[in-house]
Order: structure tokens, then C-alpha cells, then sequence
């Protein structure tokens, strides 16, 4: 069977897609890094903003112990005072 020719017409417009094509792939990946980059930076910050939530958790109920503790110090020494008043020591 002889080899058809096809229309030059038809390779040209094939050839101008695939121009298109190669010459949109960089700015589409450049697009999708930033996307990534934009995703990424966002969920850090995100991630920033829990763990100082978190840390203010811990620093809350750290101070409220202390100051508990500050408090309770100052309850047993009044004690000792007030037994040693009494004369029970």
C-alpha cells in the first residue's frame, strides 16, 4: 500500500499545539511551586500559632501552681505561727 501524505495544514496546526504546549509548561510548573510554597508557608504559620496557644496553656498552669503554692506556703507557715502561739510545738 502507498504512503499517504497528510495535509500540510493538519501538521502545522499539530506543531503549533504542541509549541503551546512546550511553551506554557514552565509558566505552569512556576505556578504550581508557588501554590505549593503559598500552601506550605501557610500551614506553618498555622502550626506557629497552635504551638503558642499550646505553650500559653502550659505557662497558665504552670503560674496558677505556683502561685497555689505560694499561697499554701503562706497558709502552713500561719499554722506553725498560730501553734507555736498556742504553745503545741
Amino acid at each position: 500500500m502507498a504512503a499517504e501524505s497528510v495535509n500540510p495544514q493538519i501538521t502545522d496546526a499539530v506543531t503549533q499545539a504542541n509549541v503551546k504546549v512546550l511553551g506554557d509548561a514552565p509558566a505552569l510548573a512556576l505556578g504550581n511551586l508557588y501554590q505549593a510554597i503559598a500552601q506550605s508557608l501557610a500551614l506553618a504559620a498555622g502550626n506557629a500559632v497552635t504551638s503558642q496557644q499550646q505553650a500559653n496553656v502550659i505557662h497558665q498552669a504552670a503560674t496558677t501552681m505556683g502561685v497555689t503554692a505560694l499561697y499554701s506556703l503562706g497558709t502552713a507557715a500561719a499554722g506553725q505561727a498560730a501553734d507555736a502561739a498556742d504553745g503545741q510545738k
